[in-house]
């Protein structure tokens, strides 16, 4: 179970996590989760200091022995375009903004050091990349997702992984033993004490696009996984035209921070955190999932299509 620890924070207050523990083993914070919320907080820091970029640089370069202060680098670091925000960036930004408690000043220390961690994907970036999806996965407290055409990652039996990176074109055999180890690896957050909510919708293509051979296995896994916090729809093609059916998509939501959606395509991944796209998807989601059928419908709906497989 995951510990947490409450700071104030300027007039807010915000949690900070520790790394989650799973078998005495612990998995780092996601340190794209910490970058997002120290960017933001920073940017808060400066606006309630009323100061523009530029002023904030200009008051920092006469704070700090290190000339390197200009617009550009406050905004790269509201931005997230600097990765890792050094401690003496960090503290001479806090002295600017006026934040002198020592609380609260070690609070951002520790978040901006959170943000530098790296989380076990770090091992598989030759075949995930930036890894950036997992990263967020590892914190979010709900995870809600319209698939069109694959099962989801995090549903996929070993075979089943195994036969779509296959089929996306991965001939060499150790990298796709690579990419199935590291999907399977993702599947552990669903196993933890404070595993994520996740509901998802699957469109019936889904389903005829399973290997023959794998059905069976397949869509029993998706049939005995579901618990309280975990359920499966399926969205039949009796329902028609439906507006999720030119992108699938995840939308992640956290406890203290904002949500974010996530649309992955072949050549591209790209995750939109403005508030209104993500109310379009969300409002996309309600509509999808109304037309579903229900999970108790959708249950038997796969256990009759094991049926008519075999």
């Amino acid at each position: 179970m995951s510990e947490k620890s409450s700071r104030s924070v300027g007039s807010r207050r915000w949690s900070v996590r520790h790394p989650r523990q799973r078998g005495g083993d612990a998995l780092a914070a996601s340190p794209t989760l910490r970058r997002r919320r120290l960017a933001a907080e920073l940017r808060r820091l400066r606006e309630d200091a009323g100061l523009t970029a530029k002023e904030a640089a200009a008051q920092a370069k006469a704070l700090s022995p290190d000339r390197s202060w200009f617009e550009s680098k406050v905004t790269r670091i509201e931005t997230r375009k600097i990765l890792k925000v050094r401690d003496v960036d960090l503290l001479t930004l806090l002295d600017v903004y006026g934040v002198t408690d020592e609380e609260q000043r070690e609070a951002y220390r520790r978040l901006a050091r959170e943000a530098s961690l790296s989380g076990w994907w770090v091992g598989y970036r030759d075949v995930l990349g930036a890894g950036t999806l997992i990263d967020l996965e590892t914190e979010a407290a709900r995870i809600r997702t319209v698939e069109g055409q694959y099962i989801p990652g995090l549903l996929q039996t070993e075979g089943y992984a195994r036969a779509v990176i296959s089929n996306g074109g991965i001939t060499d055999e150790s990298e796709r033993e690579r990419r199935v180890e590291a999907r399977m690896m993702r599947q552990h957050i669903l196993h933890r004490p404070d595993a994520p909510r996740l509901w998802a919708i699957v469109d019936e293509a889904a389903f005829h696009r399973i290997p023959a051979d794998l059905v069976t296995v397949q869509v029993s896994h998706l049939i005995n996984v579901q618990r309280a916090d975990l359920r499966v729809q399926v969205l039949p093609f009796e329902i028609g035209p439906h507006p999720a059916m030119d992108a699938s998509f995840l939308i992640l939501d956290f406890d203290v921070d904002p949500s974010t959606v996530y649309l992955e395509q072949s050549m591209s991944a790209l995750f939109h955190e403005d508030p209104l796209e993500l109310r379009h998807y969300e409002t996309v989601y309600d509509h999808i999932q109304a037309a579903a059928l229900s999970v108790d419908d959708s249950r038997r709906w796969m256990a009759q299509f094991i049926e008519s497989r075999t």
